[in-house]
């Protein structure tokens, strides 16, 4: 018996499967795109292929991220936020503080101890405060997303990138880069102004310890040191391995808990 959760979010969808004793058999990881239904199947078959087991054997579906009410074969849909709190708090029990940075939106959560939100805030409407402006960022200068992270380690002085709209951001990054700014450079200021944005987004939540990071953007190390540096807090980051299914596994979790409030699953 297996709970599958289904992340389908604006720019990836993901995919985790979780056996009775809650731990991970399978997952997977997709470009979006505008087919939603189509990718949740992928994802699903996916999934089934590498446990190597079939539809049957999933008892229960719950998906999250913008795309959640587009599954037909989902059982339950769930908010991110309530999502990726099941995860953090599954992985780390201590859990008080979620920032999920995610390729078009960033949010900031408190949670208590039962994994209820007890609030949360979002960013502004704009890319500068995502991890979709990095990627472009990078694109402009020449570079692929997988080389973000050995960029940022050449960096030795990075410069600032103070533009709060990525439309302005963006005329910053092109002025430095006419001014023959490496691109390392400007590349490492991007992740602090994402930092600094990071940070004040918990802080207007009065965020307390312990704090979880997740989303894609965490891949990169430097990132995630730039906002322990800047919080001057401890930080709980899951491995780079799955530190973008948090949300995906937090829906499969909640699966189990579903079915042993069904009577499904002996508690």
């Amino acid at each position: 018996m297996y709970t599958l959760g289904l992340d389908i979010g604006s720019t990836y969808s993901k995919a985790v499967l979780l056996n009775e004793n809650k731990e991970i058999s399978a997952k997977a990881m997709k470009p979006t795109g505008y087919q939603l239904k189509e990718v949740a199947e992928e994802l699903r078959k996916e999934v089934l292929e590498k446990a190597g087991i079939s539809e049957k054997d999933i008892e229960y579906t719950i998906t999250t991220g913008y795309g959640r009410h587009q599954i037909p074969f989902r059982d339950l849909q769930v908010t991110d936020l309530t999502a990726s709190a099941r995860g953090a708090i599954h992985l780390y029990p201590q859990t008080k503080t979620i920032l999920d940075i995610g390729g078009q939106t960033m949010k900031a959560s408190r949670v208590n101890e039962t994994c209820q939100v007890i609030t949360f805030r979002l960013n502004d409407k704009c890319a500068a405060g995502t991890g979709a402006f990095l990627e472009k960022t990078a694109r402009y200068m020449g570079y692929g997303t997988q080389e973000i992270e050995s960029l940022l380690e050449l960096s030795k002085s990075p410069v600032s990138i103070s533009g709060v709209c990525a439309v302005f951001a963006e005329s910053e990054v092109i002025s430095h880069l006419s001014q023959g700014v490496p691109p390392e450079d400007i590349m490492l200021g991007s992740i602090l102004s994402l930092t600094k944005r990071s940070v004040q987004l918990m802080k207007r939540i009065k965020g307390t310890p312990e704090y979880t990071l997740i989303g894609g953007i965490l891949r990169w190390k430097r990132m995630a040191l730039a906002i322990q540096e800047e919080l001057k807090q401890e930080v709980n980051i899951p491995d780079p391995e799955l530190v973008q299914f948090v949300p995906a596994l937090g829906c499969a979790i909640l699966g189990w808990i579903r079915l042993e409030k069904l009577g499904k699953k002996s508690a």
